[in-house]
């Protein structure tokens, strides 16, 4: 009796299993269907060949084995029933356990095959995302918007010149691949050895002046393939990349700030992005040096077709705005018919925005950018968690409300509390994402 139990239980597990491969969106069905069409058709083949072997011999052994075997001594559609729903289990049980065994290496452990696919499937018909801007902010937001759409581009700043990044740049000559190395090890599907090892930084006695090995890596291949662009996307490959990530000029830019020193007696030019924040007077305005660089064409196309931008978060002045300060880039933005999310970094940042407050964050990007507009502006309001000394919290001015569309969300990362947490900024942008673009998709049809 309990045997017989095990059996039925066994037996319907085998046809749930199966029920779900024919769910829809997972791309399985339309397969399923040409392999049951070849072994008809096979089946057809073989059974022209039985009958004319069995019309033609006169030998009765023979006639007696096919008769038995054909299960003649039944009706006729109670034969067919039997051999068409044994040739369907099968098919059904082979379909699965060949997908399983092919599908294995590449399934993370404890994780269900169909699962995978589901999610997968569910995320290449994700919303097609670009974000904007660089640093640790963006690679931030990217960790959290990469369970949602593999349709996700990052353009990220090329106006690095400090730490590794500067090394390289001075002493090969290629744009500075540390940004980009960040957010490409934030894209990356394995989270674990892969993406740690991309990260990791040598020690100064190593006798590679603390690079990076992906900084490392991506300089290397720019050698090896004779372009900055495709070395990071060969990076992308060794990493699993869901996305893209696309530096949003090939021109060997520097960022310039015009800064008013902290005794308010003159105004100074500081040439060099890592050079901006060190002064610690007051910034007002910033550029790029040579002006006018021509944008990298994949970037504009990217935001073009977008059906979402987000800007932001990072540091205001060299990164986000070095990105807006290409004059193409920024005017695809102003014309891309996509929804625009401007995302206030939650504290602000010694010696680049001290005692800023979000609309003095908006004012900034609008000075540099005329006519440019936000469809929402998400903004931080948890307070709770302490700040490190010297480190203020970005709050709301009683105008922004009446000027700005805000949305206020508790953004804030416990552990971390000057930056966002990914999983809550992610849910958030696409929440007012699925929000303002209607009942077409929701935001759980594309979660992992």
């Amino acid at each position: 009796m309990e045997k017989s139990k095990k059996l039925k239980r066994s037996f319907r597990n085998i046809f749930l299993e199966f029920r779900r491969w024919l769910s829809p969106g997972i791309g399985i069905k339309r397969w399923l269907v040409m392999i049951l069409v070849g072994v008809t058709l096979l089946g057809l083949g073989v059974a022209v060949l039985v009958i004319d072997f069995y019309r033609n011999t006169d030998n009765s052994f023979w006639m007696q084995v096919l008769s038995f075997l054909s299960l003649r001594f039944l009706d006729r559609t109670i034969r067919a029933l039997i051999f068409g729903g044994v040739g369907l289990f099968f098919i059904g049980v082979g379909t699965v356990e060949l997908n399983r065994s092919l599908l294995k290496p590449f399934v993370k452990p404890g994780e269900a095959i169909l699962d995978t696919i589901s999610a997968y499937r569910k995320k290449e018909k994700g919303p097609k995302i670009v974000t904007i801007g660089g640093g640790t902010g963006l690679s931030v937001l990217l960790r959290g918007i990469k369970l949602y759409t593999h349709n996700l581009t990052a353009l990220v700043t090329v106006t690095d010149d400090g730490g590794s990044s500067g090394e390289l740049r001075k002493s090969l000559g290629i744009l500075p691949p540390g940004d980009i190395r960040a957010c490409l090890a934030a894209l990356s599907d394995d989270e674990e050895l892969m993406t740690q090892l991309f990260q990791y930084r040598f020690g100064k006695n190593a006798g590679i002046n603390g690079h990076s090995l992906g900084n490392l890596l991506i300089s290397a291949l720019s050698d090896i393939t004779g372009s900055f662009e495709d070395a990071v996307a060969e990076s992308g490959k060794v990493l699993a990349v869901c996305g893209k990530v696309l530096p949003s000029t090939l021109h060997d830019v520097k960022l310039v700030a015009e800064i008013r020193l902290p005794d308010q007696t003159k105004e100074v030019k500081v040439i060099g992005e890592s050079q901006i924040s060190k002064i610690g007077g007051t910034i007002k305005h910033v550029w790029l040096e040579p002006g006018n660089p021509l944008p990298y064409p994949p970037a504009v196309q990217s935001i073009l077709s977008a059906d979402l931008i987000v800007v932001g978060p990072g540091s205001l002045y060299t990164s986000v705005l070095p990105n807006l300060l290409v004059p193409e880039l920024a005017e695809a933005l102003r014309v891309s018919k996509a929804l625009k999310f401007y995302i206030c970094n939650v504290a602000n940042q010694k010696g680049e925005t001290d005692g800023y407050k979000i609309l003095d964050h908006v004012r900034v990007i609008e000075q540099h950018l005329q006519n440019q507009h936000f469809d929402v502006i998400v903004c931080n309001n948890d307070f709770s968690s302490k700040l490190p000394s010297g480190v203020e919290w970005v709050k709301a001015d009683p105008e922004l409300e009446e000027q700005y569309s805000v949305y206020f969300a508790p953004l804030v990362d416990k552990e971390n509390p000057w930056r966002h947490n990914s999983q809550l900024l992610a849910e958030t942008i696409l929440d007012l994402f699925f929000e303002r673009t209607g009942p077409l998709l929701d935001k759980q049809s594309v979660k992992e």
